[in-house]
């Protein structure tokens, strides 16, 4: 069943924006392999137009990343459902951190799925207007930092997953660290030759299982704070 955390009315939009437009592009993730209908209400139900600038409005249920500065971009929508659901497989997270706000609208589809989320950016203007963009909405059981996302937030540790949405050549120990036994790390992973995966890491009472999600492209995970 759906978390109990709803986004207000009026954030629906008219239009390219309408809850029809919007659930258009969950029929095109439910048709490329989307399975989990819990995922697909939260995106049914999560506004993106209020996560780009009013310039890209009526680009905002499009299938496919945009750019929300800062040389950062919101990601594609199809990515957003299968890293959610990656994480919510098998069964219910209490407490997910995300690395790398961005524009907030990943943070937003998971806090209609989970009671808290704790989410981290190191881009200080990036921050500051995701959340605008959550009081907006009306979700309030997001919790965000300031701070270099190779350190996670230690002091709310340990999470039931962990989401990360810029690409490393390897996941910050930290992070594993922050992961409690049988939760899950979804991240993309930098290969050699510059392509990316999206892997999963599921935390055993002994070390980690790896699973391949598929191709990926992500910006780079970068240090320090701006």
């Amino acid at each position: 069943m759906i978390h109990q955390r709803r986004i207000r009315p009026e954030a629906r939009g008219i239009g390219m924006t309408s809850q029809g437009t919007r659930d258009r592009l969950v029929q095109r993730l439910r048709d490329k392999g989307i399975e989990d209908e819990r995922v697909l209400q939260a995106l049914a139900a999560t506004p993106r137009h209020q996560f780009v600038d009013e310039a890209l409005s009526s680009r905002a249920y499009e299938d496919t990343a945009l750019p929300i500065g800062q040389s950062q971009t919101i990601s594609q929508p199809y990515i957003v459902a299968l890293m959610t659901q990656a994480l919510l497989d098998g069964g219910q997270p209490q407490k997910i951190l995300e690395i790398g706000t961005g524009s907030g609208y990943q943070a937003a589809v998971l806090a209609q799925l989970v009671p808290k989320v704790f989410t981290v950016e190191r881009i200080d203007e990036l921050l500051r207007t995701a959340r605008r963009r959550f009081h907006a909405v009306g979700l309030h059981n997001i919790f965000t930092r300031y701070a270099d996302g190779h350190l996670g937030w230690p002091t709310q540790a340990p999470f039931d997953g962990i989401i990360v949405t810029a690409a490393a050549k390897q996941v910050p120990q930290a992070l594993l660290d922050q992961l409690d036994e049988g939760a899950a790390l979804v991240a993309p992973i930098e290969q050699s030759g510059g392509q990316q995966r999206l892997k999963k890491f599921t935390r055993t009472e002994e070390d980690f299982d790896e699973q391949d999600l598929g191709a990926v492209v992500f910006v780079p995970m970068l240090g320090g704070l701006i």
